[in-house]
């Protein structure tokens, strides 16, 4: 169970404003705003190491906020003040497992994590069929996927396929292999007895000693808005799962992301990338910043709610 103390990493003021969630909890607030626009979406090794430097180190057992879903590759720096054997739980959208680049960013950490050899599993769940689509896949860090070291179960995806890598084996999914490319079936959630198939899940885990991230794109906008695209995981499969990873291993720590901010950095360069790289006309775009706040607060403290109690 973790503590009732809660860290926010303040880089946007995302979590800030939800005001009921600071008074119901013993909240610890890291100012690092100066460093968000130099740290959203990537940092470079000056950044990480200054936001390394800032973050405290007394943090285990305890719920971290990184703010909006830009700032997920914050994971990685908590990840390695770890050096106990971890399995790495994530509910996310994106499977953040790019391969192609050595840079730390919120569409690589996943690999920069499974980099360091106590990292013994990353479980990702939650991605939508944009998310699993041939870019994605070709981007990946294939090799992780060997003794299934990482595991991935889309809520929600039509079958995928990569082109001129070698996919191996992998207990997540269902491969044909032809000449040139590798189809991809995926094990989704979304009709699945989420008690039983989730235990299956638990009990292949390598370590009982569990790290969690959530990202709340993973969730359909009725529970979570974001400043990214969204899945369609109900809050409700989400926290099935995670009192399941509650009442049957031993959470060392957990980070939550996907709370809403504005797509602003430092730089035309990095502002450049944010727009080509983020959705237009994301479903947040349609409320007001208020309305937003409160959904995601509601959602956060539930979450809380459960794996504090």
């Amino acid at each position: 169970m973790l503590n009732k103390k809660i860290r926010v990493l303040n880089f946007d003021d995302s979590v800030t404003g939800q005001k009921g969630l600071l008074s119901r909890y013993d909240a610890e607030v890291v100012d690092l705003t100066d460093l968000g626009p130099s740290g959203r979406f990537w940092a470079d090794r000056g950044v990480r190491r200054e936001i390394g430097n800032r973050i405290p180190e007394q943090g285990a057992g305890h719920v971290t906020f990184l703010g909006s879903g830009d700032f997920h590759h914050i994971t990685e720096i908590l990840l390695s003040r770890y050096d106990e054997p971890v399995s790495l739980i994530d509910f996310d959208f994106h499977q953040d497992w790019d391969g192609t680049s050595s840079l730390l960013h919120c569409g690589s950490w996943v690999t920069r994590a499974l980099n360091r050899e106590n990292i013994l599993k990353c479980v990702i769940l939650g991605a939508s069929s944009k998310e699993m689509d041939f870019f994605s896949l070709q981007a990946g860090c294939l090799e992780r996927l060997k003794d299934d070291r990482i595991e991935l179960y889309p809520y929600s995806s039509k079958p995928g396929a990569v082109f001129f890598r070698r996919v191996p084996r992998n207990i997540s999914f269902a491969a044909k292999r032809y000449p040139f490319f590798t189809g991809i079936g995926w094990n989704e959630l979304k009709n699945k007895n989420i008690t039983e198939f989730f235990m299956h899940i638990i009990r292949r885990l390598p370590s009982k000693k569990v790290y969690i991230t959530v990202d709340k794109d993973c969730m359909n906008t009725g529970d979570a808005l974001t400043n990214w695209d969204q899945g369609k995981m109900p809050l409700d499969h989400l926290l099935e799962m995670l009192k399941m990873i509650k009442d049957n291993c031993e959470i060392v720590g957990m980070d939550m992301t996907g709370d809403y901010s504005p797509v602003r950095a430092d730089g035309v360069f990095k502002n450049a990338m944010l727009w080509l790289s983020h959705p237009k006309n994301i479903e947040a775009s349609k409320f007001s910043g208020d309305h937003i706040n409160k959904l995601n607060e509601a959602t956060n403290l539930k979450i809380l709610d459960l794996v504090t109690s």
